[in-house]
């Protein structure tokens, strides 16, 4: 044992007396400084994936041409000279040669260096996992670069980014903003990836860039934490596309990559999900992805050429694979776009959205998109506990689209405030795009049906911020003292709306000249409120929309006018469209508006046992909100029956239940301190 340790020590002496040791450590250094120079080199260049591999082979190499040098040679005053064999000093075994105090400093550094180096990274790692586990999984993915030469390419680039960001919204511990959310930052003149995050409030980034040319594709792609902008995670692709999932395979592994990196452990649905192969045809894939390209453009172009062009890609796609379940539902969404009101009056009523949207689900049961698409279909012919299915299976699917929550928020307007609020403001959490302003008008809307008018206003503020549209600002505070009573308040911003844009719609809500329209004739100024409605009448008939809900006031209208036969055809008409709207189990006859409706014409009408059928199943109605009961205390329409006991008792019943809806309401703000910010 004494003989191997004195063996060793000899060794290590002459390694030392050879200068190895000073090499071996000055040369660590040297490296970890290159590795740390190419790590950030390399992600802010783009360089290949391999390139850190490749450094650190090649420092390998040097390592051992460093240590074999070193043992032959010596640098000395006369230059560099061969070492000569312990043979030949004297007293070896008792000391080694003096060691050059530049080596020695330059030893001394390295090794601070080393430790520095080694110290700095597990520090930097550990606030990294500290960061990570602290920090909210919310990602933005950013519009991916095109780097091909053309802009023909840029359906492919744009079909990556869209499956990648589908993939990661579908994993329930991600926040996962929607492709809209982060359009407004297309290109590369864009701000730095923490104004990016502010502004979307988020705490990592995903952005990438790629190139397609002939049947190969280059995609890069790293995650970033926004606060640091310290890449988490990069790596760069190169793939010969022969089948499908040369493409699939990728979007796969960068959705479970950045699950790892974000210590999230997938379920077993997950990763189905992100695994799943739509189509094994090729041909197929590229006309879906430039058909979904094309209807992605939607109000940016001509609306009839868009639909027409993408519809025409969908059915090219199904052609080479007839099962692809993805294009029968790009064809459903486009045929929801062409036929809406085509079909509003018939019992094929959109049957060909459903049929195609079955279709789909019938080859891939797993489209979130298709039980969105299904839930709108169910919700609009009335079939609202449907609706709610559906939409609920679009939830589970994808936790992270904006869109279920949103239509829920509608589907729940007329019945139950507390869920419009919760809903809308889950689908304000996950999207920070143009849409914004919309889904918080529904939160509006709610607080201003409940009563809460002061919160409403904050809100209708809140919108004008993010959309500076004053217009659609003075509209929302009309409403709101229109609601009060105070025709002459809620001219005046009309007026100035008005002014602003004298053909603004709001959020399906109703155009301003409506709105002129209803303000003049509850001021009594009727031949003003005429004039309006004319220029009304224009505009929906250049839109071909169809006036179902408003027929009754224009004959109304009329008839204050003096034109008695004007007023019946308008009165009729609303009977007729009423009647259509039950016997086909539209919307507005489920939530009980259209009896209504019919009450006041046949009240107006003189056909009083008519009017009450109407007010009492109308009064089977559970939530109420202010509006309706404003309107029902002032509705000139039931004039010949307002003092009748039974019309009043009605009365009493509907401000009961707008009561009880008002404190529900109260309730849930003051339990998520939404009250607290108009308190002063």
């Amino acid at each position: 044992m004494t003989r191997k340790t004195n063996s060793f020590g000899r060794f290590w002496k002459e390694l030392k007396r050879r200068k190895v040791v000073h090499v071996i450590t000055v040369y660590a250094a040297a490296a970890f400084v290159i590795l740390a120079l190419v790590s950030m080199v390399a992600q802010l260049l783009k360089l290949p994936e391999w390139t850190e591999a490749f450094v650190i082979i090649l420092l390998c190499i040097g390592f051992v041409i460093a240590v074999f040098v070193s043992w032959i040679y010596d640098i000395t005053p006369a230059g560099v000279r061969k070492t000569k064999p312990a043979s030949s000093v004297k007293h070896i075994d008792q000391t080694t040669a003096q060691t050059s105090s530049g080596w020695k400093i330059a030893t001394y550094i390295s090794g601070a260096i080393i430790v520095a180096l080694v110290t700095f990274n597990l520090i930097s790692r550990r606030n990294i996992n500290a960061d990570i586990s602290k920090f909210e999984k919310s990602i933005a993915v950013l519009p991916f670069i095109n780097d091909s030469p053309s802009d023909s390419n840029q359906y492919f680039i744009n079909g990556i980014m869209e499956e990648i960001l589908n993939n990661l919204q579908a994993i329930k511990d991600f926040r996962v903003l929607s492709r809209t959310s982060t359009s407004q930052f297309e290109g590369t003149n864009r701000p730095t990836i923490p104004e990016i995050a502010e502004i979307l409030g988020v705490n990592y980034i995903l952005e990438g860039s790629g190139q397609k040319y002939g049947n190969n594709f280059i995609l890069r792609v790293q995650l970033i934490l926004a606060n640091s902008e310290k890449h988490l995670w990069a790596k760069s692709f190169n793939k010969n596309i022969l089948q499908t999932t040369d493409i699939i395979s990728v979007q796969s592994e960068i959705a479970n990559q950045i699950a790892v990196e974000l210590k999230t452990n997938l379920t077993s649905e997950e990763k189905q999900i992100i695994e799943k192969i739509p189509t094994t045809n090729l041909i197929a894939l590229t006309f879906y992805q430039k058909g979904r390209d094309e209807y992605q453009k939607l109000g940016s172009d001509n609306e009839k050429e868009t639909l027409m062009r993408s519809e025409n890609l969908y059915h090219e796609a199904l052609k080479y694979d007839p099962k692809f379940a993805k294009a029968y539902l790009g064809l459903a969404q486009i045929y929801w776009n062409k036929y809406y009101w085509e079909t509003y009056f018939s019992k094929e009523f959109l049957d060909s959205v459903l049929i195609l949207t079955n279709t789909a689900l019938s080859y891939d049961d797993k489209l979130s998109d298709a039980y969105v698409l299904k839930g709108s279909y169910y919700y609009l012919t009335g079939k609202i506990e449907l609706a709610e299915i559906e939409l609920d299976k679009a939830i589970q699917l994808n936790p992270n689209d904006w869109m279920p929550y949103y239509y829920k928020a509608y589907l729940y307007g007329f019945d139950d405030l507390v869920n419009v609020l919760e809903n809308s403001l889950k689908a304000a959490s996950l999207y920070n795009g143009s849409q914004l302003p919309q889904i918080l008008t529904a939160v509006f809307w709610a607080l201003m049906n409940s009563g809460f008018n002061e919160e409403s206003k904050y809100y209708s503020r809140e919108i004008l911020k993010l959309d500076n549209d004053s217009a659609k600002f003075y509209i929302h505070l009309s409403g709101i003292e229109s609601i009060l009573g105070n025709y002459d308040k809620e001219l005046e911003f009309l007026t100035k709306a008005y002014k602003i844009d004298s053909n603004k719609v709001v959020d399906g809500f109703g155009h301003i000249l409506g709105k002129l329209v209803n303000c003049y004739t509850n001021l009594g100024k009727f031949n003003i409120a005429l004039d309006y409605y004319k220029k009304y009448n224009k505009t929906q008939y250049a839109q071909k929309n169809t006036n179902v809900w408003a027929s009754h006031r224009i004959g109304y209208l009329y008839f204050m006018n003096g034109n008695t036969n004007e007023a019946n055809y308008f009165f009729k008409k609303q009977i007729d469209y009423s009647s259509d709207e039950i016997k086909l189990g539209r919307m507005r006859s489920e939530q009980f508006f259209t009896y209504y409706d019919l009450a006041g014409v046949y009240a107006f009408l003189g056909q009083t046992k008519k009017a009450y059928e109407n007010l009492h199943i109308f009064n089977q109605k559970k939530i109420i909100h202010q509006w309706m009961v404003k309107l029902i205390k002032t509705d000139p329409l039931f004039d010949t029956i307002r003092n009748e006991p039974e019309f009043q008792q009605i009365v009493r019943d509907v401000e009961t239940k707008y009561q009880a809806e008002h404190e529900r309401v109260r309730k849930w703000l003051e339990e998520n301190n939404m009250l607290l910010i108009f308190i002063i």
